[in-house]
């Protein structure tokens, strides 16, 4: 049964940073002709297109896409309530559940994220990746700030190591 649980987790997980990912993309206004942000559209256009169908824009919000997240966060909720507990919470645990799973889900896409932007920063300074170009643009509004606060070090920008310290005592408070 661990294993069922472990397996259902998993795929619903990523199917979760996937169209976060696809919301992140939108408001951060990412380049769509890049092949990682093509590859994101087309796994998460299932089911957004037809959501988009019912759900007009709103502004720089794509609603449609923010449905999604919130469809695949209560459906991954609800698979692992009746797998763990054989029931379904009252609506209050069950949207608190589902609150918590989307941040916590976030805040890993951005600790993954500005770790990867830092690694890649450091072994190819300057060099352009399409991997590259959509961690810059997704990370940037998060370490941006910070670099206002706190200055590079002999060249070394440290923006991302603070992020990611921060972003994990979020983590720990939410627990």
């Amino acid at each position: 049964m661990s294993a069922l649980i472990y397996i259902i987790d998993t795929l619903l997980s990523l199917a979760l940073y996937v169209v976060l990912g696809r919301l992140l993309l939108q408001l951060t206004r990412a380049d769509f002709r890049n092949p990682i942000a093509q590859a994101v559209v087309r796994l998460t256009n299932p089911l957004i297109v037809p959501l988009r169908r019912v759900l007009p824009p709103m502004g720089k919000v794509d609603t449609a896409s923010v449905v999604a997240v919130l469809l695949v966060a209560t459906v991954q909720v609800a698979c692992l309530f009746a797998l763990h507990a054989g029931g379904y919470p009252d609506a209050l645990g069950w949207a608190d559940a589902v609150a918590t799973d989307i941040v916590r889900a976030l805040l890993w896409l951005y600790c993954y994220a500005i770790i990867l932007h830092a690694l890649l920063s450091l072994i190819a300074p300057g060099g352009y990746s399409p991997l590259q170009s959509v961690l810059t643009s997704v990370c940037e509004p998060v370490l941006r700030p910070i670099r206002r606060v706190i200055p590079s070090v002999a060249g070394v920008d440290l923006s991302p190591l603070w992020a990611v310290i921060v972003i994990q005592a979020i983590l720990i408070l939410l627990r």
